[in-house]
């Protein structure tokens, strides 16, 4: 029997793309039935031609929207080009980006990856080569169990076995035990659990600056410095991960610049190639200097394509003052979240920074999510209770005034289903993280 032959052009039907996607995609998405075709700006498109607010942006990909002008030209001029180049040569395009993101960052040195977790993976080893590397230099009998990474309760870093063993929610991670021996994790913004648990066997303590999955929640500057004292004092390396706050997302280069001290290792990804897969572990000297050749690799980090890519997304946000628009359109579509707050009164709380802001709820955000994708508005909830919405930076404020509206109307549709007592009642929470002794100071700083 001839074998059926699947076409590869874009006629294909909404329902055939579910249908082919339902026998032969592993089960690991729940997804509505909506197949989008393309993007402009900060509109999306099914495929029956439907338009929809973007407030997700990809998970804070998408941070210059769909299909910007600058960016499709220069996809498609390195496409005619080199779309890659083994990492054996140079390529026109590491190196200037490469000293981009040192000069964003403050940092050093920078290699790239193809995602956020390899990233994270990278980050953990050069942690681990940096301790390893005192040993052999004739380092004190004390270090040679210098091998535990601390990481934050609540936090999220990504799926593969280093990432999701510094990954605290047990859903993510029991199922895939044994993981990475050797992790702990400290209380959220707890320095007095901190304090505990570091000390010279500790080669790393990994943190993001904003919990983004975990829902929008800032580590206070507090934790931060005494974090940093104690990686200096016990020569570990402080990794900041800023695959979802950094790159702009907060009206700064990197989050972690609101504080007075720097990380040893940054790492990002999201938005960096605007959409195309990238990452980075940029590090200082004193922990890039761990890797040596060969200690450390990629097939597909770092391509010509990608890296021009990412470096016209930087040069965009520089050259259109981004990091201000930033600011300004997340002060106002905060200032409109909490005048909602104040006529619904299951919005709990309204936090975040710039664009990437989180609305506590006490009660079940999947309806509010599935009411705004019917009025053609998308968002996101994570934790079930935490709505996280993450625009594009080019919002504008009409697309905050139709977002508000959107919004509301969703708001509206749910309230009007749920008991009288749901609104006021207290929230029925699973989150470790409300519980601890360092919530009410991450709340304030906030």
């Amino acid at each position: 029997m001839a074998k059926k032959r699947i076409s590869s052009r874009r006629s294909i039907s909404a329902g055939q793309v579910r249908a082919q996607e339902a026998r032969h995609l592993m089960n690991t998405y729940k997804r509505p039935p909506i197949v989008f075709t393309r993007g402009r700006g900060c509109l999306l498109y099914d495929a029956a031609g439907r338009e929809y607010l973007d407030f997700l942006g990809g998970i804070a990909v998408n941070a210059l929207g769909h299909a910007h002008p600058r960016l499709v030209r220069v996809i498609r001029r390195e496409a005619a080009r080199a779309i890659h180049l083994s990492n054996l040569f140079h390529n026109a395009y590491q190196g200037p980006l490469a000293t981009k993101l040192a000069h964003w960052s403050g940092l050093d040195r920078v290699f790239f990856t193809n995602s956020g977790t390899e990233a994270i993976e990278g980050a953990l080893k050069l942690a681990r080569a940096n301790a390893h590397a005192q040993r052999k230099n004739g380092a004190v009998t004390a270090n040679l169990g210098k091998t535990r990474i601390l990481a934050l309760e609540n936090s999220f870093h990504g799926r593969t076995f280093g990432a999701l063993s510094i990954t605290y929610p047990v859903k993510y991670r029991e199922p895939f035990e044994p993981l990475v021996p050797g992790v702990e994790f400290v209380r959220f913004n707890d320095i007095a659990d901190l304090e505990s648990k570091f000390d010279n066997s500790v080669c790393a303590i990994v943190l993001e600056t904003i919990q983004g999955e975990g829902g929008i929640f800032s580590v206070s500057e507090s934790f931060w410095t005494r974090a940093r004292a104690l990686a200096t004092q016990y020569d570990a390396a402080l990794i900041t991960d800023e695959i979802q706050c950094g790159l702009g997302r907060t009206g700064r280069y990197f989050a972690f610049q609101k504080f007075y001290s720097s990380p040893d290792i940054a790492v990002v990804a999201k938005p960096l190639a605007a959409g195309l897969p990238l990452g980075a572990i940029i590090a200082n000297d004193k922990f890039a200097s761990a890797f040596a050749p060969g200690a450390h690799g990629t097939t597909f980090g770092g391509g010509p394509l990608v890296c021009a890519a990412a470096l016209e997304f930087l040069t965009i946000v520089e050259d259109q003052d981004l990091l201000l628009r930033v600011r300004e359109r997340g002060a106002e579509l905060r200032a409109g979240l909490e005048k909602l707050a104040t006529r619904f009164n299951f919005i709990r709380e309204v936090r975040g920074e710039g664009l990437m802001l989180g609305i506590d709820l006490t009660c079940d955000g999947a309806p509010i999510v599935q009411q705004a994708l019917r009025r053609r508005l998308i968002i996101n909830c994570t934790h079930d209770h935490i709505l996280r919405l993450l625009p594009p930076f080019i919002i504008g404020k009409r697309d905050i005034a139709e977002f508000l509206k959107k919004f509301e109307s969703a708001l509206s549709a749910v309230s009007k289903k749920m008991p009288a007592s749901a609104a006021t009642r207290g929230p029925q929470l699973s989150i470790p993280i409300l519980q601890q002794p360092g919530f009410a100071a991450a709340s304030r700083q906030l």
